[in-house]
């Protein structure tokens, strides 16, 4: 089974802002494979179905992202999940937009969603696909909360297509193919 973690903010304030990339993956994948991500559980919206025959729950913490380790340890601990079976998808202002960086491992970077799974988890050793949403002009607050542009919206659909290509290579052929196939 395998743990599919979009990191972002709840609520309609939050709605495709450039910090909720991660919900807009998991509702990309969900919509595809006609998985209803709608179960309150584990301070989360879940949903679980199979991808490709393989058993996946998709994962939307309801935290906030500062605390979406809560989620994600819960959810974790609950399903007995191996580490290696967890991916996490979220937004990062390090990657040009719309582009896609799958990693094996790793540190947190300058996320704070992803510090806070960690530091509850006590490991790094999970996959994880990074979003680009490119270095802000301004305030980085101000960017990772704003909206995407009117004129990246076609770029914005087909890299989100393309990183739930990514998470199915990955669900079928594990993180190295999907590495080799998808960060260009």
């Amino acid at each position: 089974m395998r743990v599919i973690v979009g990191l972002g903010n709840p609520g309609k304030k939050y709605e495709m802002t450039r910090h909720n990339i991660g919900f807009l993956v998991v509702d990309h994948l969900a919509e595809k494979h006609g998985i209803k991500v709608d179960t309150i559980k584990h301070k989360a919206l879940i949903g679980s179905g199979t991808i490709n025959g393989e058993k996946v729950i998709l994962v939307k913490p309801q935290t906030f992202m500062n605390l979406s380790g809560e989620s994600v340890m819960a959810i974790m601990n609950y399903y007995k999940v191996a580490i290696e079976d967890l991916m996490v998808v979220y937004d990062d202002v390090d990657i040009d937009l719309c582009r896609l960086r799958l990693r094996k491992k790793g540190s947190s970077g300058s996320h704070n969603g992803m510090k806070n799974i960690i530091y509850l988890l006590k490991d790094d050793n999970f996959p994880r696909l990074r979003f680009g949403i490119g270095r802000p002009e301004r305030d980085i607050i101000e960017h990772v909360l704003g909206r995407f542009s009117s004129e990246s919206k076609d770029e914005l659909k087909e890299a989100i297509v393309r990183a739930g290509e990514a998470l199915e290579t990955y669900i079928d052929d594990g993180i190295e193919i999907a590495m080799n196939k998808f960060n260009r």
